[in-house]
């Protein structure tokens, strides 16, 4: 069980969520780090007094210096410094809160440090999943996955002593805003509209991959590298309500399922505590007041994100992190309203065709193919 606590990604949802859940536990709070919110981290700071803050943008750093200096926190600037908020020795548990492959280097340096981590930064896994997951077993780092979905799956896994009996994890998807829309509609969508999504309140970048059903195609990525299962042994599923978050399928034909409230602090205060449960104060689920649970198969052809995050998962290598970089250029340029709804698939197809993949790659290779990625999506749109 965790007692202290480092937050990479202090200010996003998830974070926010994961600071109500530490107060509500009274869990010491060593680290919180944020890109350039200087007043949510000075709030943060002087409500929760860690040792560190860490802004990655160095203008906004100083300023929050300033504005600490009459506190006892530290406050440091730039990527490199949350490597430290990762190692920080006050800390047992480091929370991967941050969005994007930025997260990737101080999640391996948690692990060198023995943390647990707090999984909630897809990119880390899927762009380097083999290197991760090599590196906590070697280590004995803990990985306690945040997102629902694969902590949904995690909760179903605990009594499984063999993961060969495993015939084929479950993920449930809600679909996004725009599920049954036939695809001429779907092309005239706004930001707006995508970040409308149906069930929960995240983070811009989250909320328009679940409109693309790119969010669904990374999660299996991850169910792949957790577990080590091939992709043919992940299903997605539309499941409109987000009440059940995912399921596994045995061998001998059971079906676990966990259920709850579309509620991240579920599966927040779950990687807090494993392997026990503490008591939450959100309302319980009442399966009385349900709506019918619906399923219905994903459509790959109106939303090919999920079809191309499922070919580069196929194929190894570098093919996820190039995918994985061009669609978060992609969705960049989609919300600041320079690209269209289908643009983002069409730039990371494009950007997938042209940078050359490596199998059994290192982490440089990784990083560079991300790159590289992110530089085709940037050309596609300023030629």
């Amino acid at each position: 069980m965790s007692k202290t606590i480092s937050i990479l990604g202090s200010t996003g949802s998830i974070g926010r969520q994961t600071l109500e859940v530490a107060e509500q536990m009274g869990l010491g709070v060593a680290a919180i780090t944020a890109n350039t919110s200087v007043e949510q981290m000075e709030a943060q700071a002087r409500k929760f007094r860690p040792h560190l803050a860490v802004l990655t943008e160095e203008a906004a750093a100083r300023d929050l210096a300033l504005r600490l200096k009459d506190t006892q926190t530290k406050v440091l600037g730039g990527t490199e410094a949350l490597e430290e908020a990762a190692a920080l020795p006050q800390a047992d548990t480091v929370v991967t809160a941050v969005v994007g492959m930025v997260g990737l280097k101080p999640t391996l340096t948690a692990i060198r440090e023995k943390k647990r981590i707090a999984l909630a930064n897809k990119e880390t896994l899927v762009c380097a999943g083999e290197l991760v997951i090599d590196a906590a077993e070697e280590s004995g780092a803990e990985i306690v996955p945040v997102d629902s979905e694969h902590s949904a799956i995690f909760q179903c896994l605990q009594g499984c002593r063999d993961r060969r009996e495993i015939r084929k994890l479950i993920l449930t998807c809600s679909g996004g805003p725009f599920y049954g829309m036939d695809r001429d509609r779907v092309a005239s969508m706004t930001p707006a509209d995508a970040l409308r999504h149906p069930n929960w309140t995240m983070g811009p970048k989250i909320t328009v991959d679940s409109a693309t059903l790119m969010n669904k195609g990374v999660e299996g990525i991850e169910a792949m590298r957790l577990y080590r299962l091939p992709l043919s042994q992940v299903e997605v599923v539309i499941h409109r309500q987000s009440i059940v978050h995912s399921l596994v399928e045995f061998w001998d034909g059971a079906v676990l399922a966990q259920l709850g409230t579309p509620d991240m602090r579920l599966p927040i205060r779950y990687a807090m505590t494993y392997p026990r449960r503490g008591e939450s104060l959100a309302e319980p689920l009442d399966l009385l007041a349900c709506p019918p649970l619906t399923f219905a198969p994903p459509d790959r052809e109106g939303f090919p994100c999920l079809r191309l995050a499922e070919k580069a998962a196929a194929e190894g290598g570098t093919a996820c992190s190039i995918v994985n970089g061009a669609n978060e250029a992609a969705v960049d340029l989609f919300l600041k309203g320079r690209i269209g709804f289908y643009d983002i698939p069409r730039l990371v197809e494009r950007a997938r065709a042209r940078v050359p993949v490596r199998q059994n790659p290192t982490l440089e290779d990784i990083l560079l193919s991300d790159q590289a990625a992110r530089e085709v999506v940037a050309a596609s749109v300023n030629p």
